[in-house]
């Protein structure tokens, strides 16, 4: 069984300040209208996680950072989350 992530506002908010701009989406997110509100006022785009750009092949060190940021933070913050901070820090330094 697949375990769900639910995006309240207040979740919304959250990732606002901390710049995020884009949320990769899959078949276990769910969100309330109210975090899709405010995502919309606040600049956030919800994307299908296909949608969403994937590391170069050459990127294996993805996984390696994706794998020790989970170790640290455990289940704390959805993989969704991580995945899309992963990516803008890496589409910074190209």
């Amino acid at each position: 069984m697949s375990r769900k992530t639910f995006y309240t506002e207040r979740d919304i908010e959250a990732l606002a300040a901390q710049g995020i701009t884009t949320l990769p989406l899959n078949d276990d997110s769910v969100y309330t209208e109210l975090a899709q509100e405010k995502a919309r006022s606040l600049g956030i785009s919800f994307v299908k996680e296909s949608a969403a750009p994937q590391p170069a092949s050459g990127d294996a060190p993805v996984a390696q950072i994706k794998a020790a940021v989970i170790a640290k933070l455990g289940d704390t913050v959805p993989e969704s989350i991580i995945d899309a901070a992963i990516a803008r820090v890496l589409a910074t330094r190209r």
